[in-house]
């Protein structure tokens, strides 16, 4: 077993009991107890140390916080612990993600021969590098609209297939298997296992989501990680992986880490849960709950039916006892007199008009027989007319020789003009009956 010296430190002696060059062999070893008193005792030599760098780990526990703190350039951390005493001496809005400058001072537990850096004062530099960049990186995407609610597409309330990207054997995984087969145990799940840190995290997610999203069974992916702390977790916050998230046609909900985790995926994602057993109660519905809601609705629709049942038979008794429809004959009889009554009326107006139309029949046929040539030529009176149907009026019209067409009260004839002859005594008129006119019948 190798052995070393401690420095010496000027003005202060060796440890008397720490473990020199060539004091131990394989025949005669040092115990552990010597060894880890020997470092820390070298260690010890060091002093406090101003150090620069970021918070990337920063846990209570017991009014002590354990921490870890990373160089701003190189991916070097350091353990670091606050004691409650120098706790309440610093400033109380520490956080991850800051830029720190810390006064440290380095301690080896001998017991559990940890390595590790005590604090005694610490103050803020701004944020962290890390931190400036996801702040960038935040209002970058904000900026396009990719942490818009308009643009988050709504879960499907009862998803047949759930996409289901998590690290292999996970308790995160666990999680939302048994969660969700409690509210719903005919649920399934399509798995896509992937790395949830390091450098194979945002390319194999991002694999996995692609596929899920393709798969035209998926209704909806969940991406889970059983917490860490912000190192662990930037995978999620790479910008790759946010911009495929934010182009899936499958809505995506992100359950990652704890309640106080918070990378840029809870953004972008349609649904933040958070933890994978909340993202399990968000994804399904219990059945229970539905069953008792289902039986509400059953309930309030029976009575409201009954309510409308019985209202209707109140009217339908209402219009029942009204006279009209208690005893119907009444109104029928009633308008069967008004209609024998109109009836009456009817004919006798009817008889009075035809009547008083047969009497100015009667006046106009006596007006129109009196003022009828007929009535002339049937006493004795002619109407000679000249080839072209010419009345002559003049027997200058009808010189000697002309044929005429002589019209008497029965009939016509042919005769011939002999010339203009002397006017004659008149001759008394003698009365003839009046013949009966083919027009009149």
């Amino acid at each position: 077993m190798t052995a070393f010296q401690p420095a010496a430190v000027p003005g202060q002696p060796p440890p008397a009991d720490s473990v020199r060059p060539r004091e131990s062999t394989s025949e005669a070893p040092t115990s552990v107890a010597r060894l880890n008193d020997t470092i820390r005792g070298f260690v010890q030599t060091w002093g406090s140390v101003w150090v620069e760098g970021e918070i990337t780990a920063f846990n209570l526990r017991g009014g002590n916080v354990f921490g870890r703190l990373k160089d701003l350039v190189t991916d070097a951390t350091i353990s670091f612990r606050i004691w409650s005493s120098t706790r309440d001496r610093l400033p109380g809005d520490l956080k991850v993600g800051d830029h720190v400058v810390a006064c440290v001072k380095a301690d080896y537990y001998v017991k559990s021969g940890d390595f590790g850096f005590s604090v005694s004062a610490m103050r803020h530099l701004g944020l962290g590098d890390q931190l400036e960049r996801l702040e960038r990186l935040r209002a970058q995407l904000r900026a396009e609209g990719l942490f818009d609610p308009a643009r988050k597409k709504a879960l499907p309330f009862l998803p047949h297939l759930i996409g289901l990207i998590t690290g292999e054997n996970s308790d995160a995984e666990k999680d939302v298997h048994r969660n969700a087969e409690l509210r719903w145990p005919q649920v399934r799940f399509r798995t896509k296992y992937a790395a949830v840190q390091g450098d194979r995290c945002v390319p194999e997610t991002i694999a996995a989501l692609k596929a899920l999203d393709a798969d035209p069974e998926v209704d909806v992916i969940v991406i889970a990680r059983g917490g860490g702390d912000p190192q662990t977790l930037l995978g999620f916050s790479d910008e790759r992986m946010l911009r495929a998230v934010a182009a899936a046609s499958t809505p995506v909900v992100s359950a990652i880490g704890h309640e106080n985790d918070h990378p840029l995926l809870d953004d972008v994602a349609d649904l933040r849960a958070s933890t994978p057993t909340d993202a399990a109660k968000r994804v399904v519905p219990d059945v229970a709950e539905q069953r008792a809601l289902v039986g509400q609705l059953r309930a309030r629709l029976t009575m409201r039916l009954t309510q409308r049942v019985g209202h209707d038979i109140a009217q339908l008794e209402q219009l029942r006892s009204r006279p009209v429809l208690r005893t119907p004959d009444a109104m029928l009889t009633t308008r069967a007199h008004e209609i024998e009554l109109l009836a009456a009326r009817g004919r006798d107006r009817v008889d009075r008009a035809l009547q008083q139309h047969e009497r100015r029949t009667a006046e106009l046929r006596a007006t129109l027989r009196a003022l009828s040539p007929a009535s002339t030529l049937a006493r004795g009176y002619a109407i000679a007319h000249l080839g072209d149907g010419t009345i002559v009026r003049d027997a200058a019209q009808a010189p000697a020789s002309t044929p005429l067409v002589v019209t008497v009260g029965r009939g016509s004839f042919a005769a011939h003009s002999e010339g203009e002859v002397a006017e004659a005594t008149p001759q008394p008129e003698r009365r003839v009956s009046e013949p009966q006119l083919d027009w009149e019948s």
